[in-house]
């Protein structure tokens, strides 16, 4: 678990959820990340406690408060909407404009199952900003075709408890944030060529998140940039009726089109991004509650917590945290135009 940390200070810790895992154990039990969090006391009596929740199948930044007092902060910085959170999301289709903002209120679709939403007039408002940040598309294989998976990603279980990035810290200063000194070590977290077998290891090292060239987001009024040079990719939309692809020259295989979107929920309801997209007619690749994915075999969900923005102590700058890309995102990124991102070790 300390290898998922990325960002720690005297009264918050930021780990790199990974996507498959449940935040905090539910009525059937079973492992969660919770189970875990004794190994990020850092010498103070008692583990760290969440702040906020992620979906089991959403990776990325979550919150965690070191002790009482800061937990009581971080719920009412969070509760009442000074946190900014920025997820990327890779969706089937995509929408034709470029940015825009989605108002539908969500409610319960069945009262048995409180997490199972879906758009109620009657029910809570739920708000949204999106923009594009890049537009792309691959070969896909038709149903039974007998053709490999694109970007299918099948974790063996050995891999799930292997967190395999060095603990790190993120960007914002403040008090009693802690660092190690020692020189710098590039490593280069770029997409995986033909013929890698892994991605470099980060594990022991720290990791600090500079800004790289395809932006986290959209943050708080800021404008997103692309992966290649800060306007959205120049990929047609899809069409009327083309849904998640058209038909491509190769037998037995269709061209799917993607859309890489950075999302800012201005409120915090239960699966808003998923439903708001589901809706909106482009479905976050993998979502097997609001579209038809499978629920097994299919692509890893693609909605990630890119990056958290905590106003934690007054009269200094909030603290800014952004978690890197999880691999099963890449190949559909890739297509989209994302160009990687390095990320700096420290000793």
């Amino acid at each position: 678990m300390v290898a998922r940390l990325i960002y720690r200070d005297g009264l918050m810790l930021v780990i790199d959820k990974p996507a498959g895992f449940a935040v905090h154990k539910g009525p059937k039990g079973g492992e969660s990340l919770e189970d875990y969090f004794d190994a990020l006391r850092f010498g103070l009596p008692r583990p760290p406690a969440l702040a906020h929740r992620l979906d089991r199948d959403t990776s990325g930044c979550l919150v965690l408060g070191r002790h009482r007092k800061a937990l009581a902060e971080l719920g009412r910085l969070f509760k009442s909407g000074q946190v900014g959170k920025t997820y990327w999301a890779v969706v089937e289709g995509g929408p034709a404009e470029d940015e825009g903002r989605i108002d539908l209120p969500l409610g319960r679709r069945d009262v048995s199952r409180g997490w199972w939403m879906k758009h109620d007039p009657q029910g809570q408002p739920a708000t949204t900003i999106w923009k594009v940040m890049g537009r792309g598309s691959s070969p896909s294989p038709r149903p039974n075709s007998g053709l490999p998976e694109f970007g299918r990603l099948d974790w063996p279980k050995s891999d799930k408890s292997d967190f395999g990035w060095g603990e790190g810290r993120g960007e914002g200063g403040s008090p009693g944030t802690e660092s190690v000194e020692g020189p710098p070590h590039p490593v280069n977290l770029a997409p995986p060529q033909a013929g890698d077998e892994s991605v470099p290891s980060a594990a022991g090292g720290d990791l600090s998140i500079p800004s790289p060239a395809c932006g986290g987001g959209l943050g708080r009024g800021q404008a997103a940039s692309s992966g290649a040079g800060g306007s959205p990719l120049p990929h047609p939309p899809p069409q009327a009726g083309e849904g998640a692809g058209g038909a491509s020259g190769a037998a037995g295989v269709f061209n799917q089109r993607f859309t890489w979107l950075a999302l800012e929920p201005l409120t915090g309801r239960t699966h808003q991004l998923r439903v708001h997209c589901a809706a909106s007619g482009w479905p976050i690749v993998g979502d097997a509650i609001y579209r038809n994915s499978p629920r097994s075999g299919g692509p890893a969900l693609h909605l990630h917590a890119r990056e958290i923005v905590v106003p934690l102590y007054k009269n200094r700058e909030p603290i800014r945290v952004m978690a890197p890309a999880p691999l099963h995102m890449y190949e559909r990124l890739q297509a989209c135009g994302w160009m990687g991102e390095i990320f700096t070790l420290i000793d």
